[in-house]
């Protein structure tokens, strides 16, 4: 696979990671990335950013050394009702929205609310992402969330750090529902997770676990970027970028 896009990265602006932005690209563009996302987190998380910060994303250029940069926010979802702490003016006006449950935003309650959470999150329009639903932090009903994914056009993300270091206990549910995709024929997409620049465009963990499944990878929509960028201009977005 064609490590060509990485959308959920972090800078030092979420609090608890080490890089810069600049630090970011230059790493993104070592790896021979075409496509960096900046989805740093909500300001429900402790240390985030402020509201301001993911507001004024106008500044970053667009495309810098050819990499087209495309500037997101990983969302906290707040309530189960899928509630989110980016207001929807703002989100309107960002080029992809990761929608995640954190355990410090908010409370596991359980399989039905976790799931009823998920899946109303998706109808927000801006939502692309459901970011690492194999959290075992807050179980979920797997197949109805990713059978609400092919309804809604919404892609599932396979996070890197959840084959590592980060949510402990994560390997079977990713796998249940990256399996799942492929029965239902659901998009994923690859994501890092990076908080440090070194990480970047790292999907290895990820990958290795998927071909041990015979994942099918034109579900992958990391690895075309043109068919990416068809997508977020099927959702609205990016009407900017002529490629």
């Amino acid at each position: 696979m064609n490590n060509l896009i990485d959308l959920h990265t972090h800078t030092i602006a979420s609090g608890h990671a080490y890089s810069t932005l600049q630090e970011n690209i230059k790493e993104a563009q070592n790896k021979g990335l075409k496509i960096l996302g900046y989805s740093e987190h909500g300001p429900k998380m402790p240390g985030g950013p402020h509201i301001f910060h993911i507001a004024n994303q106008r500044v970053i250029p667009r495309s810098i050394d050819g990499m087209i940069i495309l500037k997101g926010c990983e969302a906290n979802i707040i309530d189960y009702d899928g509630n989110m702490d980016i207001s929807l003016g703002i989100a309107n006006e960002l080029d992809y929205m990761i929608a995640s449950l954190h355990d410090v935003c908010i409370e596991n309650g359980g399989i039905y609310n976790n799931t009823i959470a998920i899946m109303k999150a998706m109808e927000n329009p801006n939502v692309i992402i459901i970011g690492h639903p194999g959290n075992p932090q807050f179980p979920i009903h797997e197949e109805e969330v990713v059978k609400r994914a092919k309804e809604l056009d919404v892609l599932i993300e396979i996070n890197n750090s959840s084959f590592g270091t980060s949510r402990p206990g994560s390997k079977e549910k990713c796998l249940n529902i990256a399996k799942l995709c492929m029965k239902h024929k659901v998009n994923i997409i690859l994501g890092s997770d990076a908080h440090i620049s070194y990480q970047i465009g790292d999907f290895s963990l990820a990958m290795c676990e998927l071909k041990k499944i015979g994942f099918n990878e034109e579900l992958i929509i990391n690895n075309n970027y043109e068919k990416f960028l068809d997508f977020l201009r099927s959702k609205g977005k990016i009407k900017d970028i002529k490629i």
